[in-house]
């Protein structure tokens, strides 16, 4: 997960060659590439949305929040509409891609806030230096790749629910969907979950999968190595490597 796919990565061997092969290739051709081409004058502004955006893998953000994020946080005044631009740039070169929200039980698209992925975690990794290495996140960020690969359009789920309170009122709850995969007339619903060591962590793992009413099927990405199984709510569970390797991983 720290260095990604590109091939030379693979083949380089130490760290150090792989560390600069990759941070090279992402300031000397892409970034590059779409200063260039979209004649891009505030650079310095540019990078900082990069930067932004490379941290924030897997989180719901939109320009909105971000334009917020940089008055308040970063003293930078850049506006919606260029981070808009900016962002479009970035998809326009294949370094990010998106994957919008949308409302399972109500079968509509929510328009924001949405998630950005990198299309290679190396080139990810290489633009924060190696430091936050957050393996929950780039294990989603893998998974939303493979499932790209593999030809399937996929969106972030959102499952609407009612709990009631301590006071005996009934409250709306959205619960998240990682993804909700399509290809067709097949869909699949996939969690990513980093480990699952007890019983609370597979129930709060599960939760907004064993709250959609519908047939389709329903699976939990895990990064340990374990064998392939079905829980007694009939979801399966698979681990990182066997997903990854097996083309047919979500019919077993």
């Amino acid at each position: 997960m720290l260095y990604g796919g590109m091939p030379a990565a693979t083949v380089l061997k130490t760290v150090e060659e792989k560390s600069n092969y990759l941070k090279n290739l992402f300031d000397t051709v892409y970034l590059k590439d779409v200063i260039e081409r979209y004649k891009i004058v505030n650079i310095e502004e540019f990078n900082e949305l990069i930067n932004t955006i490379s941290s924030a893998v897997g989180s719901l953000t939109n320009p909105t929040k971000l334009e917020n994020t940089f008055k308040s946080v970063k003293r930078i005044n850049l506006s919606r509409v260029a981070i808009q631009n900016y962002l479009k740039y970035l998809q326009d070169c294949f370094l990010i891609e998106t994957s919008l929200r949308y409302d399972i039980k109500g079968r509509r698209y929510i328009n924001t806030p949405l998630k950005y992925y990198f299309t290679d975690v190396g080139l990810r990794n290489a633009r924060v230096g190696f430091r936050e290495y957050e393996q929950t996140h780039l294990m989603e960020n893998i998974i939303f790749n493979e499932l790209k690969i593999r030809g399937y359009n996929v969106d972030v789920g959102i499952v609407e629910t009612f709990i009631t309170n301590k006071y005996g009122k009934r409250q709306r709850k959205h619960l998240e969907v990682d993804f909700v995969c399509n290809q067709g007339s097949k869909r699949y619903y996939i969690q990513s979950a980093f480990a699952i060591p007890s019983k609370e962590k597979m129930e709060q793992e599960t939760n907004s999968l064993v709250n959609i009413d519908d047939s389709f099927k329903k699976i939990v990405v895990v990064k340990d190595s374990s064998p392939v199984w079905r829980n007694n709510d009939g979801i399966l569970i698979i681990d990182l490597q066997d997903f990854l390797l097996n083309p047919n991983s979500l019919d077993l």
